[in-house]
Order: C-alpha cells, then sequence, then structure tokens
C-alpha cells in the first residue's frame, strides 16, 4: 500500500529511489508554475488509482512515498486555471511508459483534449517504475577519434527485419541488431559508429493512425528518457538496450543516438494532451504575440529551451543516456531549435554552452542537423565548433555534378576537400563537415540513379509530401529494368553502376566525415519512396535477398583505402603540401580548366601517394597520369592501362596508388 513518508525533495527530477531508516523510499518531483495544485497518481496491481497531494518549494512539486515497487504506474493530476485534473499527465522525466493511446478516430482523441471533462486515467499513457541495474563489466567506449570516425546510419528494426541469417524472434530489435551476424557485418564493412534512428519513447501520429499507418522512423517522441519498447525482444527493454550498446562496444563501434528536442507528440495546440502541454504549456512551447504556437519544427510545435527548465530537461536527458546507457554520441533532429533563445537562433545561445561545458558530455560526440523549417533556420556551418554538422551542401553539389549536367569541378572539389567555404572558421576542422549523399529523408543511393521522380503515393498524401529537390537521375528509365529487354537493360544497370560508385567513393574519401546510410552499400532500395517515414513494412526494411556482393566489396574496400590516406586520418584542411589538382592531361588546373563545364574530369593527388581519377560524363575518359609507378587499387571497372603506364581510361571514379 503507498503512504506518504514526507514532502520528499524538489531534486532531482521525476523519481529516484534509496532506502532511508531501512525503509525504500520513492521521491517524486514535478515542475509547474500553472498548477496551484498537483496530486501524484499511483496505480496498484489492481489498476486501483491512489492520489496524493504534492508540496511545492517555489515551482517545483514534490513527494516521498513508501510502498512503490518495480513496475508501479504513476502519473500527475493538476489544478489550476490552464489544468483539467480529469487528464492524467505523463512524467517528463519517464524512464518508461505503458500504453500508446489510439487516436485513430475523433472520438478516440476527444479523451486527451484539454477541454474535454471526462477522466481518461485508463487510456492516458503511464510512467512506470523500473530496475536500471545492469552489469556492464568492463565496458569502455571505443572513444574513437573524429579524424578515424565513418558513420553508419541505421534503423533498429529495418536493419535486421528481413535478415535470415538473424534468428526470427529477434529480428527487428536491439538483441537483432547487436547479433554476431550482424557485429561481424559492420566490421567488415569497416563503419566505426552506428547513428540510430530515434529509439526514445515515441507514438504515432493522429493522421497516421487514421489511415492505418505508423511513424516508422520515430521522430514524433513522448518520452525522450524512456527506451522505445517496440524493438525489445525481452520484457526489459532497457536492460535489452544497454547491452546492445555493450556488445557494440566489445566490436569496436559506437553509439550515436539521433534525438529530438525540437517538438513533442502533442503536435498543435488543440491537439490531444499527454505532458508539456498539461504540465506547464508556456514554459515548455514557443509562442507567438498572438499567443499561438510557434511551429518551425512543421510538427505543430516548438520546444522552448531558452528557459531553464528546457534547458534543465534537455542537459538531464542527455547525462542520463550517457552515465546510465553509455551511448557515445548524439544526432540532433532540426538543432536550429536548440540555439533558439528569442527565439531566433543565436550560436551562443545557453543552451550551447551548457553542452560544452558539462563533464559527462566532454567526450562523446555531438551532430547536428543545422536547420529547420523557421526564421533563418538554415545554420549550416554556424553552431558552435564542438559540434560537427550534417553538410547538405556536400549532398546537393556532389549529386549535382554527378548526376545533373552541371560540370561546377569548383563545387566539387569545394565540397570534396572538406567546405572550408562553410567550416574553415572559429578553429574548427575539417571532421566538423559531416559528409552524406543520402540518409534516412529521401532517396537510397540506388533510388538516387534509379527515379526522376519520388513515388510516395503509399504514404496516402498523393504524392504531395517528401523532397521535390532531389537531384537524382534514372539514366533513361524509371525504376526498375526487370522489363527491358538487352542489351538496353544491360546499359542502363552498367550507368547505374558507374554513377553509384561515382558517388560511394566521393562520399569516402572526402575529407570530413562520412556518413553511409545502411543498405546503400548493397544497392538497397525503398521503390523511389523518399519520405518513407510511415513505411513499417517492406519498402523500408533492408532487402538482404537482393544484397549486391560487388557493390559491398567496392565499399568496403573503399573504406579500407580512407583508414590508409594520411591526409584523411589527420583532420587538416588539405593544402598545397598535401594536394595537388591536375586537369586530364596530368598538368595543374588552370582558371580555364576550373571554368570548363563540359570536362566534368580531374585528377587529385593526396600526399604524393593516392591518385584519384574522377570522370562524371558518364562515358570513358582518357586521363594523361603525373610521373609515377600508378596501380589501379579500386573504383570503376573497364579500366584500360597502356603499356607505358602513363595513361588511363576510365569513367566514374578510380583511386590508384605508387605504394
Amino acid at each position: 500500500m503507498f503512504k506518504i513518508y514526507n514532502n520528499g525533495n524538489p531534486i532531482p527530477m521525476g523519481y529516484l529511489q534509496a532506502v532511508e531508516n531501512g525503509v525504500q523510499i520513492t521521491n517524486f518531483a514535478l515542475f509547474s508554475t500553472a498548477a496551484t495544485g498537483v496530486e501524484l497518481c499511483l496505480f496498484d496491481e489492481k489498476n486501483q488509482e491512489m492520489c496524493l497531494p504534492m508540496v511545492r518549494t517555489e515551482n517545483v512539486w514534490h513527494l516521498a512515498v513508501t510502498g512503490v515497487k518495480t513496475g508501479t504506474e504513476y502519473g500527475f493530476r493538476l489544478h489550476g486555471e490552464y489544468a483539467n485534473p480529469n487528464k492524467l499527465m505523463l512524467d517528463p522525466y519517464a524512464k518508461a511508459v505503458n500504453g500508446k493511446p489510439d487516436l485513430s478516430s475523433e472520438e478516440n482523441r476527444s479523451w486527451f483534449l484539454l477541454s474535454d471533462n471526462r477522466d481518461n486515467a485508463h487510456l492516458a499513457p503511464r510512467a512506470v517504475i523500473i530496475s536500471e541495474e545492469f552489469d556492464w563489466e568492463d565496458d569502455t567506449s571505443p572513444n574513437t577519434s573524429w579524424a578515424k570516425t565513418i558513420v553508419y546510419e541505421l534503423h533498429v528494426k529495418g536493419f535486421s527485419q528481413l535478415n535470415e541469417k538473424i534468428p526470427e524472434a529477434l529480428r527487428g530489435t536491439y538483441t537483432g541488431l547487436a547479433h554476431s551476424v550482424n557485429l561481424a557485418y559492420l566490421k567488415e564493412l569497416g563503419v566505426t559508429a552506428v547513428e540510430l534512428l530515434p529509439v526514445n519513447f515515441h507514438i504515432n501520429e493522429p493522421h497516421l493512425q487514421a489511415r492505418g499507418l505508423q511513424n516508422y522512423w520515430g521522430y514524433n517522441p513522448l518520452a525522450m528518457f524512456a527506451v522505445e519498447p517496440k524493438y525489445a525482444a525481452t520484457n526489459n527493454p532497457l536492460a535489452e538496450f544497454k547491452a546492445m550498446v555493450k556488445a557494440f562496444h566489445k566490436a569496436g563501434i559506437e553509439v550515436i543516438l539521433d534525438v529530438v528536442f525540437n517538438h513533442s507528440a502533442e503536435s498543435e495546440q488543440t491537439y490531444p494532451t499527454f505532458c508539456q502541454r498539461g504540465i506547464d504549456d508556456q514554459t515548455y512551447y514557443w509562442r507567438n504575440d498572438q499567443g499561438r504556437y510557434i511551429n518551425w519544427t512543421g510538427c505543430g510545435n516548438m520546444l522552448n529551451l531558452s528557459s531553464d527548465v528546457g534547458r534543465k530537461w534537455v542537459m538531464d536527458c542527455l547525462r542520463y543516456w550517457v552515465e546510465q546507457c553509455h551511448v557515445d554520441g548524439f544526432r540532433f533532429d532540426l538543432a536550429s531549435v536548440l540555439g533558439r533563445d528569442k527565439p531566433d537562433f543565436n550560436a551562443r545561445a545557453q543552451l550551447f554552452a551548457d553542452i560544452q561545458n558539462d563533464p559527462s558530455l566532454q567526450n562523446v560526440k555531438l551532430i547536428a542537423e543545422p536547420w529547420d523549417i523557421g526564421h533563418y533556420g538554415y545554420q549550416v556551418g554556424n553552431f558552435p565548433s564542438y559540434f560537427a554538422e550534417w553538410n547538405d551542401r556536400f549532398r546537393d553539389d556532389l549529386c549535382r555534378f554527378w548526376l545533373w549536367k552541371s560540370g561546377k569541378i569548383g563545387a566539387f572539389a569545394e565540397r570534396f576537400a572538406g567546405s572550408s567555404d562553410l567550416f574553415k572558421k572559429n578553429d574548427r576542422l575539417p571532421h566538423t563537415t559531416l559528409n552524406f549523399i543520402t540518409a534516412h529523408d529521401g532517396f537510397t543511393l540506388k533510388d538516387l540513379v534509379s527515379y526522376n521522380q519520388k513515388h510516395n503515393e503509399a504514404n496516402g498524401e498523393e504524392n504531395r509530401d517528401g523532397r521535390n529537390e532531389n537531384y537524382s537521375y534514372n539514366h533513361g528509365i524509371e525504376g526498375s529494368t526487370e522489363n527491358l529487354a538487352e542489351p538496353q537493360k544491360s546499359a542502363v544497370e552498367n550507368d547505374r553502376t558507374f554513377a553509384q560508385v561515382g558517388l560511394l567513393m566521393s562520399l569516402l574519401l572526402a575529407n570530413g566525415t562520412p556518413m553511409l546510410l545502411a543498405g546503400d552499400e548493397f544497392g538497397n532500395t525503398q521503390y523511389g519512396n523518399n519520405n518513407a517515414y510511415c513505411q513499417d513494412n517492406e519498402i523500408t526494411w533492408l532487402k538482404w535477398a537482393e544484397f549486391n556482393t560487388a557493390l559491398f566489396e567496392l565499399t568496403k574496400q573503399t573504406i579500407a583505402l580512407r583508414k590508409r590516406m594520411g591526409s584523411l586520418n589527420r583532420d587538416q584542411w588539405w593544402s598545397g603540401e598535401n594536394v595537388q589538382w591536375l586537369n586530364i592531361e596530368g598538368e595543374p588546373m588552370t582558371v580555364e580548366d576550373w571554368q570548363n563545364r563540359e570536362t566534368k574530369a580531374l585528377q587529385i593527388v593526396l600526399d604524393n601517394r593516392w591518385l584519384l581519377l574522377i570522370n562524371a560524363k558518364a562515358k570513358s575518359q582518357a586521363f594523361c597520369l603525373p610521373v609515377g609507378e600508378w596501380t589501379p587499387l579500386n573504383g570503376t571497372h573497364h579500366l584500360t592501362l597502356n603499356t607505358r603506364q602513363t595513361e588511363l581510361r576510365t569513367m566514374g571514379f578510380c583511386a590508384l596508388s605508387n605504394e
């Protein structure tokens, strides 16, 4: 039976269990400036609710209780002018959650509206008291330097769901991801860090539920401290997640979490309420002068992280995942929101200073998606120097160079050399440009060379959703070549292969930190869907049965080559001391060469040991090689080296060495 022990303490937020005078007590604390009264609601084994009045210290409500066991569910009822005590509110610090609300109809949604006076405790998500004990043994982070980091973005479920080498019961789970087969695969490929799409507890948006769809990506968070349970093979998701991290560390691979602190699942102001809106709406969300939500995330709301409470919530959450779950870094979704303190973006925002100065975050990797859709939301290159940033300029310029008629060799070279025009400032190093060609959002690499248009019809939005500027090229036929006759089929497939190789090698051998999308290394497709956020099915799951071994080997060899190249492992800006830019005749590039948009070809010499041949014209090009005994290592097929080894004909991308 639950009993009040004493008034408890206003810190820490959430709950904390301890033994005092031989009695196990549980302290609860909740911040709310809006409430005039708060009740802690505890549910016993028979689902009977007991509500206990909490005590206020300044703006924190707290209480210490006995009789609380592992598995106990709890929530809060708030009283006041802007509160509705008939609606059970979820703890923003919940470590686990039971219940995902059914929002598939207007009637179902109405149960979660603050304007509705029915009691919804039987339907509301509830926080759960859990055990956090785990034997980490001698676990240590690989602590891979940025200069040697190769990021691999993946979805926990989609990565192993169709992999028949993984036991069926484990596919799509944390345990399945950490299976020895997968770890061996990633080690063979050569990546050093996995970046997991959101694994925080999330729910499906009402419009998706109405269509019978799910938020597959997970960018609709409800409880940022809680592990998403649907990816668990056991009834202890937190312990299973920790075991996965430990297994990755033993394999020498870091774990980076994609986290969403820019908006919450509560969406628009008049939508269902579960947590922050019902607890302290004015503190947690940004508003304009008319009192309406500012929606610079495109998701209905924007969290206010300029307040002491908002910043503390973020910092406590980051520390929790690092200290308790041993994760190695974070990728921040729509990260411009982190710096909005006016609410305009401020590169010196207090939250950035808090992150920089926190002892627990000193050795973790921090990656920003440096934009949102709001006022001055595009901030590539403007984040504090301790962040790496997704560089969409790299993606777009390289796609235009390889797939479109753009012959801007200068743009290619600028991106390939580390995007110094964007990042060489404030003592930043090349690793801070996180280079990518593809990511979860957009075409896969195979689709990028197979489709001119997006094909998002399955999303139920009449193909209006998703990015329109893909800079893709289908090489003459939209989608599959299955119905083409020879020799056209082979011709199209060969052209697509050359383009994929050119893009892959450009990504993996460029200065900066490369990020590879899971499946691109073996030719995974999403059938032209470039916004598959709501497709939890074979559209998005990796298609291991269609594994392209030749492409995998090329990718693996290129990653291995990268690790041998000094200029890509020293984290320094390129200069005349370690790089030469040559035209196809083997002579230094002239102004005319840089401005010639027809050639679409050049040679790059790194450290006087490595020669990279770039030919994006989709037809064979003769190169006069610089003096030296050059040996082709890997790259596009159909190379022809003459007997004097001074001229080479190639398409796409080829790497040579004079070692």
